[in-house]
């Protein structure tokens, strides 16, 4: 049976051979060269069959010569891994570090309902737009030191993804905006998770000051002070500031025109 529906593909004996050997030894992920001694491949075959399974979507490409396994033979559809095999395999070949972010984030906490066709993830390694068997990715490259704050979320067939945490999506909300077209939208997130308790005044603090800007900072301290926060937690953001008399726009998007917020530097201008 196996064996005729992978003919029906235009496969045959050698493709048999990789999956029996790859469900044997539980591989997840293949190499260039791990083939050629157990199946007694020369470079080329193995190329070859490597290609062949890969353009035929039952394996999937995520490096050169590097590639991810089904657990199971896809015996009539095409296979793709899901986002948490894609980045954890991309991620562990480059020896990084990952979190999605964004639009998944937001997806995942709530705050929009639409489930993004892309999937974003801050690392440590690499930086542009990649696609990983039917998996979309854009990865955006930042400084270790910008990576933390995350959750680990378990998926059906084991696999662990990393995501941002909730206060941390919020921060990168106000902090990424032009990345992830999140203002004014960030700050009404904000207000609800403050109200409904789900977050807390000092940990959006923390999480401003560890992975913000000084604009970040600015523009979170302004919507805490306009919350009634107390004076003592807007002091920790005011803290990191220095003195300026320059002017940012509460909303980036819009017409610079409005009244002025001078303790933060922010310029309340239209939708404000």
């Amino acid at each position: 049976m196996l064996y005729n529906a992978l003919m029906k593909r235009g496969l045959g004996q050698t493709e048999m051979a990789f999956f029996a050997y790859a469900q044997m030894r539980g591989l997840a992920t293949v190499r260039t060269g791990d083939l050629v001694s157990p199946l007694r491949l020369s470079a080329v075959q193995e190329r070859k069959l490597l290609s062949r399974l890969s353009k035929a979507a039952l394996i999937a490409r995520a490096w050169r010569g590097l590639y991810l396994v089904p657990p199971r033979i896809p015996l009539g559809a095409k296979w793709s891994p899901n986002e948490a095999q894609a980045l954890n395999a991309l991620m562990a070949e480059k020896k990084g570090r990952y979190q999605i972010c964004g639009p998944n984030a937001f997806n995942r906490y709530g705050y929009e309902g639409q489930i993004p066709v892309r999937v974003y993830a801050y690392n440590n390694r690499l930086s542009g737009e990649r696609v990983i068997g039917s998996v979309p990715l854009s990865l955006i490259k930042v400084a270790d030191v910008r990576l933390g704050s995350t959750e680990e979320v378990e998926s059906a067939d084991g696999q662990t993804a990393i995501y941002a945490s909730r206060v941390r999506t919020l921060v990168d909300s106000v902090y990424d905006w032009s990345r992830f077209d999140s203002l004014p939208r960030g700050y009404d997130w904000i207000r609800a998770d403050l109200a409904a308790g789900l977050i807390e005044p000092e940990e959006l603090v923390t999480a401003t000051l560890r992975y913000g800007d000084k604009g970040t900072i600015r523009r979170m301290g302004v919507l805490l002070e306009r919350e009634n926060i107390d004076e003592a937690i807007l002091r920790k953001l005011e803290g990191a500031l220095k003195p300026t008399v320059g002017l940012i726009s509460w909303i980036p998007t819009k017409p610079r025109r409005g009244t002025v917020n001078r303790r933060w530097g922010i310029l309340f201008n239209a939708g404000a």
